[in-house]
């Protein structure tokens, strides 16, 4: 019998049907250290294409309708290697990849060949860098609005009627990763609304704030689409059998706050799945609480969200992660964040967020800031010491990481793309903040552009400040004949304030590499400017770095990395007996 056992156990491995002796889930959570999100990319969508707005999932034309220009569509760069470099080199040992698929699937659901490849390549960079990955079903959920609808909903009714396209979303994402080793983790679905778009709880959207019948429809399909996740996950085979999973609570509540007695009900309400592979899942929540109030009143939310944690999930053996985080403003991105005006608040909220998480064995994945934009095609931090703030708050004191920032790089020229008509980029201070300012102090704008732009295209646009005396509004065509151009100011009366002001195109796309953009002082010195997308555009940054900044994320060209595939080409992390291809030759593992 035993030998029988054996040769069975044999076959599988050859026909590469057994998975890996993975990590207990609890010991992943612990090995992740910090995270970051990779936020704003692969999950980026856009249901208005070409001015036609489709938000009716029972359409064919709902689905599938973006390419891979779908990872800038909110201003975002294509993510490059040596980003995720930078955040291992800062002490990071986790990457959450939200992705978002409808608008890569057929009306069947079948995911489209370049996506799902695409999707891989962002793994493999995070993968490569020895990092925890974790990659989802994002904005296929979410809240209705007038510009989105999700087709996911925690509603009995939608669950019935997707529960087949979800399952084979679930195959097909589960199929292509099974090779992967226990780096790679799956998360089941972001965070999934009821049919009202209810957040905080399920039902709070209607009426009276509670509605019992929409809730217990909310929550018991959360539980019914947690269940298929982790059932087809584990059919497909492979290393997917103990793969560690994610589920998430209803909206991902976290179950914070007091104000109502039905806000624990997502943690309450939620039913671990049945698994065959005892010990490998786990639940996340995100929470991103208002901190204006001050640092005592943020400590005694935390505690008493951590405590809730422990009562309805921890207790019963299940591990956690803070999947997203941050503070209520966390990216506002208009000088109002709480990074920006109460530093001193957040960097404490930080320390004692991921101290309690830490005490409780609870991973934290920090929402998508550090770097982002512009900053990251170079790659830079334009919050570096909120980022050390973190890794700090972790690793300890002591811990020396590498933060890289602007300031490290020479700048050659900013690429900047404008894809919709009447799309701006702003054109901040310095420190990245929308810069206001009384006119009385400057002269004008100079932009300076590498190639003259068609005339009519771009335009300086200025902006007046409504808190003051009021600034001649105005749009100012960049100068067709010259690559410098300078737009004076000219107030409506003494003392008259600019709020903001942007680079708009006019015409349906255009592209322009920027050298330089200041402000022009009263004595014709310069303060130099920054862009940021406004909306409607993507920016990047042509740098080197200097010779006496950080050496360690020099932008370099892949090299062969030993990589390990499949004959079929896909990569493989853990091989096992069988034939393999590496650095172009087969070869045979043993």
């Amino acid at each position: 019998m035993k030998k029988s056992l054996l040769f069975v156990c044999s076959l599988l491995v050859s026909m590469n049907m057994c998975a890996a002796d993975f990590e207990s889930a609890s010991q992943a959570v612990k090995n992740m250290g910090v995270g970051w999100n990779l936020g704003n990319t692969l999950e980026a969508n856009r249901q208005n294409i070409d001015n036609v707005l489709i938000t009716d999932f029972t359409r064919d034309d709902f689905w599938g309708r973006q390419g891979l220009d779908s990872e800038t569509c909110w201003g975002q760069g294509f993510t490059k290697p040596e980003l995720i470099k930078m955040m291992k080199e800062a002490g990071f040992g986790a990457i959450r990849v939200p992705v978002t698929w409808y608008n890569h699937m057929d009306k069947d659901g079948k995911v489209s060949a370049e996506w799902m490849k695409r999707v891989h390549e962002v793994v493999d960079y995070v993968i490569d860098q020895g990092l925890y990955c974790i990659i989802n079903v994002h904005h296929d959920t979410g809240a209705d609005s007038d510009g989105f609808h999700s087709w996911i909903k925690a509603d009995e009714d939608n669950y019935n009627t997707n529960k087949v396209k979800y399952e084979n979303l679930w195959k097909q994402i589960a199929t292509e990763f099974k090779d992967y080793d226990q780096h790679l983790l799956f998360e089941s679905y972001n965070e999934m609304l009821d049919k009202l778009s209810s957040w905080c709880f399920a039902s709070f959207a209607s009426k009276n704030k509670y509605d019992a019948a929409v809730a217990a429809s909310a929550y018991k399909a959360i539980n019914g689409y947690a269940q298929s996740f982790v059932d087809v996950v584990r059919a497909t085979g492979g290393n997917n059998a103990e793969r560690n999973l994610v589920v998430n609570t209803y909206a991902a509540c976290c179950g914070s706050g007091t104000w109502n007695q039905h806000l624990k009900d997502p943690l309450s309400e939620l039913t671990i799945p049945t698994d065959q592979t005892e010990g490998h899942l786990m639940v996340q929540v995100h929470d991103y609480p208002n901190i204006e109030g001050g640092i005592d009143k943020v400590k005694e939310e935390i505690d008493e969200m951590v405590a809730a944690w422990n009562t309805h999930i921890i207790s019963k053996g299940v591990p956690m992660i803070l999947g997203e985080w941050g503070s209520a403003n966390v990216d506002k991105g208009d000088g109002k964040t709480d990074y920006d005006v109460r530093r001193d608040v957040m960097f404490q909220f930080v320390d004692y967020m991921i101290q309690k998480c830490k005490e409780n064995s609870v991973a934290t994945f920090y929402w998508m800031g550090l770097t982002d934009g512009i900053y990251r095609s170079l790659p830079a931090f334009n919050q570096p010491d909120l980022a050390e703030r973190i890794v700090k708050a972790y690793h300890g004191s002591d811990y020396q990481g590498k933060y890289p920032t602007k300031d490290d790089f020479d700048i050659q020229c900013f690429n900047v793309n404008w894809n919709q008509q009447w799309s701006e980029i702003f054109l901040y201070g310095n420190n990245n903040t929308r810069n206001a300012f009384k006119v009385s102090e400057y002269k004008g704008v100079r932009v300076e552009l590498a190639e003259i732009p068609a005339a009519g295209s771009l335009k300086v646009k200025v902006y007046g400040d409504a808190s003051g005396d009021k600034f001649k509004e105005g749009t100012y065509d960049l100068a067709s004949d010259s690559k410098v151009t300078t737009v004076n100011f000219v107030p409506a009366k003494t003392g008259a304030n600019v709020s903001r002001i942007t680079l708009q195109c006019y015409v349906a796309s255009a592209k322009a590499k920027i050298v330089k953009m200041a402000l022009v002082k009263n004595d014709d010195t310069e303060e130099p400017l920054w862009p940021a997308v406004a909306w409607g555009g993507l920016i990047t940054a042509d740098g080197t770095l200097k010779p006496t900044a950080i050496q360690s994320v020099k932008i370099v060209e892949r090299q062969t990395d030993d990589a390990i595939h499949l004959l079929s080409g896909q990569r493989v992390t853990a091989p096992r007996k069988g034939i393999y291809i590496q650095n172009g030759k087969k070869y045979l593992a043993k």
